[in-house]
């Protein structure tokens, strides 16, 4: 059966999931946390999977060069960026790439520069990789400290892990940033790891530029790190790629994880960056664009002292609650905490992303609209230091509550 919106979804059905984002709340908390969609995967992803079942084709993987290949032609027919498939290379993760490079661009001095807030994440990888994080903030309304980081570069350190688009706040580095950072990365030889993994879930009438095709001192002092995960849903299948240029980052033979990946993740990814699913994508990413700014627009008009601002990729929406939740933040609360408390609806904790985003909460907006005005409704009411009425009352089984009605008026 097809679905002309792929966020068509009961919530009694999202209820069934067994993925982190449903199966690790309470059965009355809305789950907007972590970063998986409430979508229904592309038709010509579920008929690869399940003709992979049918023939028993669950064994290790085997497809690289097809999905490399794939995601050659969608970079291209979305960036204009040429990328040699030979030269990419496997990873279940982005987590298992940005280890490896870490620890291989960074060596005796293992520091890495981030730039938080920025993907919790990024501070495990550190730690898993033994590399200590030297933090360059992000300026004011997502300013890169460009400053900053030619200050840790002049000071040693010989790589920077970027996030682009930027992950928590949505922002796309802007060429002259990237220029500028792939600029200094040259001067003080050192190294960029891109995570561009939210690339592909650019808002529609916004550009983004892959770093390895800013400059040729980018190309030559990059490694872009992509993956199907976010832009189609399938982060459980384990499936990325590491990519350089002819003339980029020398990297040793045994840097490559392609035997971890999951085969019927390789081959989901391939069929995902083809053309035959651009129609779905295209649906999906005009209903986040949508929803996001919904989003933004809500908290600050209905929260006061509240700011979110809306972003220029991603499902997610970074929320400023400082003022709102000023008493609850001096008790020491966190506020991702509060909302879930007061409203039964669970939110990224900023702090999670770094100490510059105490007070702020991460908002999934990757779902349906009845279960994302609900979930509003219930931050706004937890902000207000109450607790919404269908907080209490929305089950395993119910539909989305009081807000539903409502829902075509506030868009």
């Amino acid at each position: 059966m097809t679905h002309s919106d792929p966020f068509d979804i009961p919530l009694s059905e999202l209820r069934q999931r067994r993925s982190m984002k449903w199966s690790a709340v309470d059965a009355d908390v809305l789950p907007l946390w972590i970063a998986e969609m409430d979508v229904r995967l592309p038709e010509p992803v579920r008929s690869a999977l399940h003709r992979a079942i049918d023939l028993g084709d669950t064994g290790y993987p085997g497809s690289l060069p097809g999905f490399a290949a794939s995601f050659a032609d969608f970079a291209h027919r979305t960036w204009g960026w040429d990328i040699d498939p030979g030269l990419c290379r496997g990873f279940p993760d982005l987590a298992a790439s940005g280890q490896a490079l870490l620890r291989h661009f960074a060596g005796d001095d293992a520091r890495a520069v981030i730039t938080p807030p920025v993907y919790n994440n990024f501070f495990a990888w550190l730690r898993a990789a033994g590399i200590t994080g030297v933090e360059v903030p992000v300026g004011p309304d997502g300013v890169q400290d460009l400053d900053g980081i030619e200050a840790a570069f002049a000071d040693g350190v010989r790589v920077a892990l970027i996030s682009n688009p930027h992950n928590p706040l949505g922002r796309i580095w802007t060429d002259a940033e990237l220029e500028r950072l792939a600029d200094l990365a040259a001067r003080y030889d050192a190294f960029v790891i891109a995570d561009e993994i939210h690339a592909p879930v650019v808002h529609p009438g916004r550009a983004f530029r892959p770093f390895l095709t800013i400059s040729d001192d980018a190309r030559r002092r990059g490694v872009a790190l992509h993956s199907a995960s976010k832009g189609f849903n399938i982060a459980g299948l384990k499936s990325s790629l590491l990519i350089t240029a002819a003339d980029g980052p020398h990297l040793p033979d045994e840097l490559d994880g392609f035997a971890a990946v999951g085969h019927l993740g390789a081959l989901a990814s391939e069929v995902a960056f083809s053309p035959a699913c651009d129609d779905w994508f295209q649906t999906v990413r005009e209903g986040i664009a949508a929803r996001t700014a919904h989003v933004a627009k809500r908290v600050t008009e209905e929260i006061p002292g509240a700011r979110a601002d809306v972003p220029e990729a991603s499902y997610l929406v970074w929320a400023d609650l400082r003022e709102p939740l000023a008493a609850d933040l001096a008790e020491g609360r966190r506020a991702g905490d509060v909302i879930c408390e007061r409203g039964r609806v669970q939110f990224a904790d900023g702090e999670d992303y770094g100490r510059e985003g105490r007070g702020f909460v991460r908002i999934n907006c990757g779902t349906l609209w009845e279960v994302l005005d609900e979930a509003i409704d219930r931050l706004v009411a937890a902000c207000r230091g109450g607790r919404s009425a269908d907080s209490a009352r929305v089950g395993a089984a119910s539909p989305a509550g009081a807000a539903a009605a409502t829902v075509a008026a506030r868009r």
